[in-house]
């Protein structure tokens, strides 16, 4: 018993000890200025709200027979049961803000204003070297704000990581550069852009590619190497609200692309059904495309609404303020006279361009206040095709015998360790260019190879993707070529832009062993100086009628009318505005200039003037059809099978038919050798081998086919007449959206082009009779040259001609002979 009370006295005493809820508290003996300890352990405790700052807890004292605790805080540090509904957590007196500080909420992260900056639906980076420039425009306000640089790429599996590199320049800096390793998806990549690199106004955009193949060293290898970069994901990203703001109306130069690298203008025009707002709304449509430069732009009407804003995309209101008062609350300003600025629309919060005024005619001097910078007199002679927004730089216009260096082309001496070699340049050409049957441009080639160069190896030069011209490499040992002559045929040169692509073929006996590792290396064979030369002759300067790559290429005869254009619209609805907009705004890139043109409805007022027809072909007269040589029966008949319905089968098929066709097979196949033939060796054709053009065919367009372009001249042979037409108004904007597209364009050609929407398909109808119209001042030598080229177009009226004069001679000679010498 008496061992039993102590024991027992000893728990109770433990037990009060273990309740103790505040241990002994030591912060008066502590160091001034040292923090309270951390607890280790701590007990659960109920969920506080968000915006509650955290209590400090007291620990679990274990030990009863500590004389000092191991973990101390201040005695009020209880857990303490807050309302849920609570903003503001009560902290005890005793609590500093050092043991238990405020947490605050952080402010929602404004959203980065994205730049999307590829102007083509694909970008690929292809063979050993690669490399493609643009410009891009940015506001004072994208300039000077931080920005970020972001792009998505895959290449192919066959890319050798450790030998490939893709590089990024802005303004010629090297902003990003890292290997090629992404064959299995699409990498990200982001980097900041250095501060004050960018600038307001054009900035230089360059990728490169240096790529190599991982096991294979022949030229045919080459061909699997490819980078592509995805427009959707690469773009300028800027800090801020500040780089959305559009604060006047040179802005316009800065909308960009989207990212399938598309540019669009909605035009948001209440009164577009009256006859007078058709004209001014043309010419702000080819303002806004000059003033943007963008190679893919489309424009859209409509009358009530305002689009929804995207990147790429620009809303254009235009009215009265009456007129936009359901639309938009124009400023007291409009009312007074000419209006022209960026706005804010306070239902959707996006800006736009308001163009306003008290009436039409306020609202046509606003226009002009826009569209003036890009108006030049359309005798004025022009220096460079402006191509810099979808590739720099600008190409440069020849209108007679010129040489030009590849660096004033753009060009830079470049060395090169792979096995084909290629760099390209462009060059313009007018749209009197008359030199397609003679004459030779020529390449002054600077370069050199080195000594494991065999021979065989060869440099190729294609004009606008065709082969030109091929210069072999005969001696071995390695040479330097020193204004090395390579001559190209003037026939592969068409008005408008003109692609050149200079590629050298390296064959090596490095390569036939293919040792490993030999694709990385990294010793020179070629070296191409950029003081090479182009050299393009004196050519035959007169237009042809008709002639649509002209139209393609210039915008001819329409860029040179000092007069306004007749435009033809029978019925102005939204779908043939939108597609005469597209048109027009497409040529005026190409002219340089906006084109005057006055709208009609009535082809009798037309007469002796260039003229352009658009509309859906039932809304055209036939008269103009059969000056177009265009069956009238495709007003009825040109009907495209809808989606689901099957074409039908001629049924009008005979015995006769495949009788005939079987008798004429073996001659025809014998024919159709021997034209190839006479062409392969001797460069003859069957339409060359005429006294006189051939008469036009009348064409029928195809139910395939959804849209069409021809070119005539007028019944009086004295002005040109151009026809876009489809079957229907939502056909013909659908056709002209797609071939006015950077790809697309360039191909219009002969006197006929038609396009397939659903195959994409285009073909084309060549001239076979022309007009020459004079556009120089009357010159021997440009005369010769005219006849040089008409002959050489013209075989047989030039051996006719060969053939009388020797006649001729032949007579004359002997008549002279007869009255010299003695006589019996």
């Amino acid at each position: 018993m008496r061992r039993i009370l102590p024991a027992l006295i000893f728990l109770i005493t433990a037990a009060v000890a273990q309740a103790q809820t505040t241990p002994f508290d030591m912060s008066g003996e502590r160091p001034k200025g040292e923090p309270p300890a951390t607890p280790q352990i701590f007990t659960p405790q109920p969920a506080t709200p968000q915006t509650e700052a955290p209590k400090a807890v007291a620990p679990l004292v274990i030990a009863p027979q500590m004389t000092a605790p191991q973990a101390i805080v201040p005695p009020a540090a209880t857990p303490q049961v807050v309302a849920p509904h609570m903003t503001t957590p009560a902290v005890p007196a005793q609590v500093t803000p050092q043991a238990a500080p405020v947490v605050k909420q952080a402010a929602p992260a404004t959203p980065a204003f994205r730049r999307y900056v590829v102007p083509f639906a694909k970008f690929r980076l292809e063979g050993e070297n690669d490399r493609r420039s643009w410009s891009i425009y940015l506001t004072p306000e994208q300039a000077a704000a931080p920005a970020k640089f972001n792009f998505a790429y895959q290449n192919a599996v066959v890319v050798a990581p450790e030998a490939s590199q893709l590089t990024v320049l802005l303004n010629d800096r090297v902003v990003h550069q890292q290997q090629i390793g992404s064959p299995d998806s699409v990498s990200d990549v982001s980097f900041d852009i250095p501060r004050g690199l960018l600038q307001p106004g054009a900035n230089l955009l360059t990728f490169e590619a240096t790529q190599r193949h991982r096991t294979d060293c022949d030229i045919q290898s080459t061909y699997e190497l490819w980078s592509d970069v995805d427009p959707e994901k690469t773009y300028l990203s800027f800090t801020g609200r500040e780089a959305e703001k559009l604060s006047t109306t040179d802005a316009i130069r800065a909308i960009g692309v989207d990212g399938a690298g598309k540019t669009q203008y909605n035009i948001v025009v209440p009164a577009l059904a009256q006859p007078g707002t058709t004209k001014p709304l043309l010419r702000l449509a080819q303002g806004l495309s000059l003033l943007s430069g963008m190679p893919n732009e489309t424009f859209s009407f409509g009358t009530d609404g305002v689009p929804a804003a995207g990147p790429g995309k620009m809303t254009v209101v235009v009215g009265t303020p009456a007129e936009l008062q359901p639309v938009f609350a124009a400023p007291s300003s409009a009312q007074s006279g000419a209006l022209a600025t960026f706005a804010t629309d306070p239902r959707s919060g996006q800006q736009l361009l308001l163009i306003s005024g008290p009436s039409w005619q306020a609202i046509s001097a606003a226009i002009d206040m826009v569209v003036s910078p890009t108006d030049r007199d359309p005798g004025t002679r022009r220096d460079l095709l402006v191509t810099q927004r979808w590739t720099a730089p600008d190409a440069p216009l020849i209108y007679s015998g010129t040489s030009l260096s590849f660096e004033q082309l753009g060009v830079k001496t470049t060395e090169f360790s792979g096995r084909r070699f290629h760099t390209s340049f462009n060059v313009a050409i007018p749209s009197d260019f008359y030199a397609n049957a003679y004459g030779e441009a020529t390449i002054l080639l600077d370069a050199a190879y080195a000594k494991d160069v065999r021979p065989g190896s060869h440099i190729d030069v294609y004009v606008n993707g065709s082969i030109a011209t091929t210069k072999p490499i005969t001696a071995s040992g390695g040479g330097i070529f020193r204004q090395l002559p390579i001559r190209i045929t003037m026939r592969h040169f068409k008005p408008g832009l003109n692609t050149l692509t200079l590629e050298a073929m390296l064959m090596t006996d490095e390569d036939t062993v293919c040792a490993p590792a030999a694709t990385s290396s990294t010793t020179p064979r070629f070296a191409l100086f950029d003081t090479s030369q182009f050299r393009m002759p004196d050519f035959a300067r007169v237009a042809q009628r008709p002639n649509l790559a002209a139209f393609a290429g210039t915008g001819y005869p329409y860029n040179r009318d000092t007069e306004p254009t007749t435009l033809f619209i029978d019925r102005a609805d939204a779908d043939t505005l939108s597609a005469s907009a597209t048109l027009l705004g497409q040529m005026a890139i190409v002219a340089g200039h906006p084109v005057a043109v006055e709208p009609t409805t009535s082809p009798n007022t037309i007469s002796g003037r260039n003229a352009i027809f658009i509309g859906s072909i039932s809304q055209l007269p036939s008269t103009i059809l059969s000056q177009m040589n265009i069956a009238a029966t495709s007003q009825v008949a040109w009907r495209p099978p809808t989606p689901g319905q099957a074409g039908t089968q001629d049924a009008s098929v005979t015995i006769a038919d495949w009788r005939s066709r079987i008798s004429g097979g073996l001659l025809q196949g014998q024919f159709d050798r021997f034209q190839q033939w006479m062409h392969r060796n001797f460069d003859i054709s069957l339409s060359s081998l005429r006294f006189m053009p051939s008469s036009e065919q009348v064409f029928t367009p195809s139910n395939a086919n959804t849209f069409l372009i021809a070119q005539e001249a007028n019944s009086t042979n004295d002005a040109t007449w151009t026809v876009i037409t489809a079957p229907s108004a939502g056909d013909l904007r659908a056709g002209v959206e797609a071939m006015t597209s950077q790809f697309d364009w360039p191909q219009i050609s002969g006197r006929i082009t038609v396009y397939s929407g659903k195959t994409g398909k285009i073909d084309t109808v060549p001239v076979s009779r022309f007009d020459l119209v004079t556009s120089q001042a009357w010159s021997l030598t440009n005369y010769r040259l005219i006849a040089a080229n008409w002959l050489s177009s013209n075989i047989l009226s030039y051996a006719f001609l060969l053939v009388i004069g020797s006649l001729l001679l032949g007579v004359s000679t002997a008549s002279i002979l007869s009255k010299i010498g003695r006589r019996e």
